[in-house]
């Protein structure tokens, strides 16, 4: 065998994935549908106008922008290691306050009701 080569032993590659870096964290279908829901109307009404979505080891992040150069406005955040404290899914605004924090997406993306309330009967 030639020169650096192991013992020939054989390792399971999804082992070694797992092993080597852990899996990020991503929005669910129907988490991102809820949120999807909530930005269409917010589209329609010209207020928001872009977004970005990243999926980090310790979080996922939806990011809603005015426009695509600017901080994003708000952004809805996963973070599973929150879950039983806190709760898992957050709405921080451009400044880094928490506006509303909870383990139901749901009931937090109603946070953005008034505005949407607002863009329908425009």
């Amino acid at each position: 065998m030639g020169a650096g080569a192991d013992n020939g032993n054989v390792v399971a590659l999804g082992k070694v994935r797992r092993q080597r870096q852990p899996d990020e964290v991503k929005f669910e279908r129907r988490e991102l549908d809820q949120i999807l829901r909530v930005y269409s109307f917010m589209v329609a009404g010209g207020e928001w106008r872009d977004y970005g979505i990243s999926h980090l080891r310790d979080r996922a992040v939806f990011s809603v922008f005015r426009r695509t150069s600017e901080m994003p406005l708000y952004r809805i955040e996963k973070s599973p290691k929150l879950a039983r404290k806190q709760g898992a899914y957050a709405v921080i605004n451009a400044s880094g306050m928490v506006l509303k924090r909870g383990h139901d997406l749901t009931q937090l993306l109603k946070l953005f009701d008034k505005q949407i309330r607002l863009v329908q009967s425009s």
